[in-house]
């Protein structure tokens, strides 16, 4: 089989446990009362990004429809604001996966810049639409701020994927 230019080594299965605990931490964090700024990055629409990219058959837009009204439910958003907007991102994501794993990850990040414009733009025209107060233009940051975090999300969450399958003495990883 002939490896992909971006891939540098083979990586192990993903284990199921450890994506839903990376789910579920990025939920806890989202959920973190700091206060809302408007350019804050939303840790939960990246790590679905990212296993919707490189795990699309386990986490898809059902997964991201379902974070999405626990994230709408916890922030007193309207209902469905977020999970229309991380079914959107998903969606993209796993329709953009076999493309998006070919590169490094600097232009990974300017491939997904434009899912993650696209989403808090739907989150934006939704909220606006129902009479919600404009956030300021501050919010542009947030995908900028979001597309920055992948190559940091994609090192930390494809590394216990990259250990080796059986220890050895000789073998540096």
């Amino acid at each position: 089989m002939i490896m992909p230019r971006g891939a540098g080594q083979l990586l192990l299965p993903a284990n199921p446990l450890f994506i839903a605990l990376s789910l579920i931490l990025a939920l806890i964090i989202d959920m973190i009362p700091m206060g809302r700024l408007p350019a804050m990055p939303n840790l939960m629409a990246v790590v679905l990004v990212f296993w919707g990219v490189h795990q699309p058959r386990r986490v898809s837009v059902g997964w991201a429809f379902a974070f999405g009204l626990l994230i709408d439910v916890h922030h007193g958003a309207l209902l469905g604001q977020h999970a229309l907007s991380y079914s959107v991102l998903s969606y993209g994501a796993v329709s953009l996966h076999r493309r998006l794993l070919s590169f490094g990850l600097s232009v990974q990040a300017l491939h997904v810049l434009p899912l993650f414009v696209a989403a808090h733009a739907l989150e934006l025209l939704v909220r606006m639409s129902v009479g919600g107060m404009w956030p300021g233009w501050s919010v542009v940051l947030a995908p900028a701020f979001e597309a920055l975090l992948w190559p940091l999300v994609t090192v930390l969450l494809l590394a216990p994927q990259r250990r080796a399958p059986d220890r050895d003495a000789n073998r540096p990883l």
